[in-house]
């Protein structure tokens, strides 16, 4: 069953007068038609899991919302960062007004006035295109005052971010939307209780809120036989790496992940088979070509040691050394850190420098217990789970891939053997002299080709 992506290819549907001859703003009618906590009870009964990353039921979130505050917003996190994914991005530039609409209902059932789309400043396209469809919602009464003679009011901004990693995470994001630099806030006090301009705020992903027009036509207990006991309804999955059909698919949470990765995407390249793969998003712990045949949902892949995450499937195939994926990982999270924290700010910066040390033949065995130390104490000890989002794929592929790890760094080594110093007898004595400290005789030895690089 197609929620989301019906259609989604039919011209013009970015329009209003398109999305409408599809049935579009009829659930925000019949949503208007039932009072708020009606429409919250809809929500609740769906099951409906947050898709940004974290899977917090949306309803919950609503009900921890203050009753009676003055002040309360709604944002839409279309900050669309995490490595892998571009679900949003096609929801926002094929139907625009399905977010909107949604947008509306959410802010309904919760008694929000005030609302904003927090966009990543890449997606200048789609924020063009939301643009011109909240001008085309206002203009028919979807949006501003007394919304279709109801007295439902909301005002709705879309904000365009300025292009980081770390406004995806949503106290940050809140601090750029309030124009201050995007930093993570200390928690608590949560956004639902002091959020946005120090009001309690509910923050979504943009398919969390586009699927609320769905739940509310459906019924939310229809909605819920969807998927899995505890994982409801459909979810969007961006496939992309080694696999001969990349796109974005909707699928029933429950399905096999092998269906996904060999069944929509038609797998590996012809003569390859998979050797690792992140379930939701670069920020994923890896799974192996063993791993397949895990359901694909929320609690099915957290008791595999991982999670669904952004819903973002990455495939390296068997041709991929290991190494290269680490490096890939590392390093834009080392880019990305706000640098607020040291455990993330320091430990990012570390590892990738680990990982360039088994590059060039100056690491040992140690060198990965090391690592996988670094990682224990990221996880946990930060502001954000930026931090977290680097450690656990690289403390799962130290994990999952040692062996290949310590066969590449022993060619690594061969290959650099003429360069090190003859005093070298051990990677210890190597890892010394390649940064030009004294030997074990006290003399300085030349620096390895590590730290000529640098």
């Amino acid at each position: 069953m197609k929620l989301l992506l019906k259609n989604i290819d039919e011209p013009g549907l970015a329009t209003r007068a398109v999305y409408e001859a599809r049935g579009g703003y009829e659930a925000l009618r019949r949503a208007l038609t039932m009072q708020p906590e009606q429409v919250h009870a809809e929500i609740e009964a769906s099951g409906l899991r947050g898709r940004g990353g974290a899977g917090f039921a949306m309803g919950k979130k609503v009900s921890f919302l203050p009753k009676g505050a003055p002040h309360k917003y709604l944002v839409c996190n279309a900050d669309e960062s995490e490595p892998g994914t571009f679900k949003d991005r096609e929801l926002m530039q094929k139907c625009p007004h399905m977010l909107i609409e949604g947008l509306v209902i959410a802010a309904y059932a919760a008694g929000i006035a005030e609302a904003f789309i927090y966009i990543r400043g890449e997606y200048v396209l789609q924020a063009d295109i939301l643009d011109r469809a909240l001008a085309e919602a206002r203009e028919a009464g979807y949006v501003g005052q007394r919304i279709l003679d109801s007295e439902h009011t909301l005002s709705l901004v879309v904000h365009r971010g300025a292009g980081a990693y770390i406004c995806g995470e949503e106290t940050g994001l809140l601090d750029s939307l309030e124009g201050k630099r995007g930093n993570p806030r200390l928690k608590p006090p949560f956004p639902a209780i002091q959020g946005l301009y120090q009001g309690p705020t509910l923050i979504n992903n943009v398919e969390t809120l586009a699927t609320v027009p769905a739940i509310v036509t459906m019924g939310g207990q229809e909605y819920a036989r969807l998927g899995t006991e505890t994982s409801k309804g459909t979810k969007l999955v961006s496939i992309s790496g080694h696999v001969q059909r990349p796109g974005n698919y909707e699928i029933e949470l429950g399905i096999p992940s092998r269906e996904i990765i060999y069944g929509l995407a038609g797998g590996p390249p012809d003569g390859r088979k998979v050797k690792c793969w992140f379930p939701g998003g670069s920020s994923a712990p890896v799974l192996t070509g063993d791993d397949l045949d895990v359901p694909y949902d929320f609690d099915s892949l957290a008791k595999a040691g991982t999670m669904l995450g952004s819903g973002a499937i990455i495939v390296a195939d068997d041709a991929t050394p290991i190494l290269d994926v680490a490096m890939k990982v590392a390093k834009f999270y080392r880019h990305e850190s706000c640098g607020k924290c040291t455990p993330c700010r320091e430990g990012t910066n570390w590892t990738v420098k680990m990982l360039e040390r088994i590059a060039v033949g100056e690491a040992t065995p140690m060198d990965l217990e090391i690592m996988a130390s670094v990682c224990e104490n990221i996880i946990g000890n930060c502001l954000c789970v930026l931090g977290d989002a680097m450690a656990m794929p690289i403390g799962s592929i130290i994990a999952k891939f040692r062996g290949e790890l310590e066969e590449t760094m022993q060619a690594a080594r061969l290959r650099h053997e003429p360069l090190l110093s003859e005093g070298a007898h051990s990677g210890a004595d190597a890892a010394l002299a390649a940064q030009g400290a004294p030997g074990p005789s006290g003399a300085p030895q030349p620096a390895g080709p590590y730290q000529e690089a640098l």
